[in-house]
């Protein structure tokens, strides 16, 4: 399945520091994990950037804790969203340089998004909740 085979994708906002620090993470992890790289570098690049302060307070940030639904299984999971160096799956922080991290970034609540994951499969979730980072 190719992305042209894929849903629309839904509108996406991200402030402007997330807007400057994911796309920089792409570009540096582009040799290392290009295929998430890429994702990542798209959805920063067709995201409306705007001022944190006009941010909805139901939008997925860097740090925001996010529960989703996985469309194809139903199961519901709650998860933070954090740079690679603070990823740990134990304690359900997961990287936005992971499939589902680069999906999940700048949804707000009531979204849905398919995209493709690592085996090639289409995978579709659902934002149920997002609770903004602690400052």
């Amino acid at each position: 399945m190719n992305m042209a085979e894929l849903k629309a994708l839904p509108p996406i906002a991200l402030s402007a520091a997330d807007f400057a620090q994911l796309q920089r993470l792409a570009n540096a992890a582009a040799n290392q994990f290009p295929r998430t790289a890429d994702f990542l570098a798209r959805e920063v690049e067709r995201a409306r950037v705007v001022d944190p302060a006009e941010a909805p307070p139901n939008l997925v940030t860097m740090g925001s804790e996010v529960e989703f639904r996985d469309d194809a299984n139903g199961k519901v999971r709650r998860v933070t969203l954090v740079y690679p160096h603070q990823a740990d799956i134990d304690s359900n922080r997961i990287s936005v340089l992971t499939p589902i991290g680069a999906a999940l970034i700048g949804l707000s609540v009531g979204q849905a998004i398919e995209f493709q994951g690592p085996t090639g499969g289409t995978r579709s979730l659902t934002v149920l909740g997002v609770h903004a980072p602690a400052e």
